[in-house]
């Protein structure tokens, strides 16, 4: 009989790592499995979170402090999970985020040097318990991505026009939070071809969560 439960999976990393691809990448063979799967982003996600999602990604770099936009992350992510992720999830569905917690942990956390204890009270405060069953933490270095990105957009967010030091110490943060959660977190090598990584992606399902 198929596994009913549902399941929450997100996809971490710095600027162009190729998120948004795998996340569709993913969803199709979730959905091959037959499970039920939505795909989500943070921030946003939800219509009010999407709102907040505009005045964290447009606008000049100065516009918020580090402080700010981890309480405006954290608003728009409670406003995700309740709307939208834990809904789905009780009804048995899958659901694949480009983004969650961990970002404003490596971000704000590492990137902006907010104290990572704030962060994580924000976290107990506003999401409490849940937890993603997996993280897949798609991994390369800073100005190949930073590349990519300005590449496919044609101009930069407001985070991508953060100094190269920034998106170091970002990165950094995404592997100290894999280094510090083996369990729930995996390391992908985003250098390779979007098939291998995705073939990397689906490994990774199937030893930690048995598909």
């Amino acid at each position: 009989m198929r596994d009913t439960q549902g399941r929450f999976i997100t996809l971490e990393g710095g600027e162009g790592a190729g998120k948004s691809t795998q996340v569709a990448r993913l969803k199709q063979w979730i959905e091959t499995l037959g499970h039920e799967c939505i795909t989500t982003r943070e921030p946003g996600g939800a219509p009010g979170a999407e709102m907040v999602r505009k005045l964290l990604v447009e606008g000049p770099a100065e516009r918020w402090d580090g402080v700010t936009e981890a309480l405006l992350h954290f608003a728009a992510r409670r406003e995700h999970l309740r709307t939208t992720v834990l809904p789905a999830i009780e009804r048995g569905a899958w659901v694949v985020s480009d983004r969650f917690a961990d970002s404003t942990m490596a971000y704000q956390g590492y990137g902006h040097g907010i104290d990572r204890a704030i962060l994580g009270t924000l976290y107990d405060i506003t999401v409490g318990a849940f937890r993603p069953d997996l993280t897949l933490i798609l991994d390369l270095p800073v100005e190949a991505g930073l590349a990519r990105a300005a590449s496919r957009r044609g101009k930069e967010t407001r985070y991508e026009s953060l100094p190269v030091d920034f998106h170091e110490r970002v990165r950094a943060g995404f592997l100290d939070i894999a280094a510090a959660d083996p369990e729930r977190c995996v390391v992908i090598d985003a250098t390779a071809g979007i098939d291998d990584i995705a073939r990397a992606i689906g490994d990774a399902l199937a030893t930690r969560l048995g598909t």
